[in-house]
């Protein structure tokens, strides 16, 4: 009895080990985890944002365009989730070009993206385009204080990181604009994706079928119940991709010529 007492206790003992090492485990690999996503996050802000990058090729190119393009914010538009990565409160920094948060993390916008929200709105353009965003975030107002302290440099801008501007108006010194500015639609609420646009088109009036998404995430693809035409982006916005994104929505609408 009393050898199987022992047994039992050392068979519970060696069950409660185990236990601790997968427990362990699992926070070790989430600690990896969000250890990478931080030096990813990093890594991929850069910190001086500029708008003298060329525009997507089909902005230019003469052929239809959509007359409305949505994104998403997180790792489509930027390199971060707004709601684990940033810490309020957020500052402005080196003329609006980056926002510091409360232990010093800068972020901003990957690299093609001042370009392509400014060229949408450009002259050059056949018919300026409309944009919106569309983000299911929890955490809206940090992504709303993003957008309002992260400038675009306009293209006679010279882009400087020896300015530690905090401004919040809608125009910096040199002219700048803010990115909250440039949407005409902003749409950033948790949950589907359908119920955002579904907003965006009641505020526009523009059909669902003259819609282009961007969007790092897959599920999100079900906007296209809707008609609007989705395209991923894994890696976040650049002129390629919107390029492709654009062909696209061309594709499908039969608009390949003019």
């Amino acid at each position: 009895m009393l050898d199987r007492t022992r047994k039992d206790r050392k068979y519970c003992g060696s069950r409660v080990s185990r236990l601790h090492l997968f427990v362990l485990a699992i926070l070790s690999l989430t600690l990896i985890m969000v250890l990478n996503k931080k030096s990813q996050t990093s890594s991929l802000t850069p910190a001086i944002i500029s708008s003298s990058l060329p525009s997507p090729e089909t902005f230019t190119d003469g052929l239809p365009l959509p007359k409305l393009i949505a994104f998403d914010l997180d790792y489509t538009l930027w390199p971060f989730w707004v709601d684990t990565h940033v810490t309020p409160p957020l500052k402005a920094k080196d003329n609006n070009t980056k926002s510091v948060d409360r232990w010093g993390e800068s972020f901003t916008f990957y690299p093609d993206v001042p370009s392509i929200l400014l060229s949408a709105k450009s002259s050059s353009t056949t018919t300026p385009v409309t944009l919106a965003t569309a983000s299911r975030t929890s955490a809206p107002d940090i992504a709303i204080s993003l957008l309002k302290q992260l400038h675009l440099p306009s293209p006679s801008s010279p882009d400087t990181s020896s300015s530690s501007s905090s401004s919040s108006s809608s125009r910096g010194g040199n002219g700048n604009k803010r990115a909250y500015d440039i949407f005409d639609h902003i749409q950033i609420f948790p949950g589907d994706k359908k119920a955002h646009f579904a907003r965006i088109q009641k505020q526009s009036g523009i059909e669902y079928e003259e819609m282009l998404f961007f969007d790092d995430e897959r599920r999100n693809r079900n906007v296209e119940q809707l008609g609007v035409v989705f395209w991923e982006v894994p890696s976040g916005v650049t002129r390629a991709e919107v390029d492709r994104g654009v062909r696209e929505w061309r594709r499908r609408r039969g608009r390949e010529a003019a």
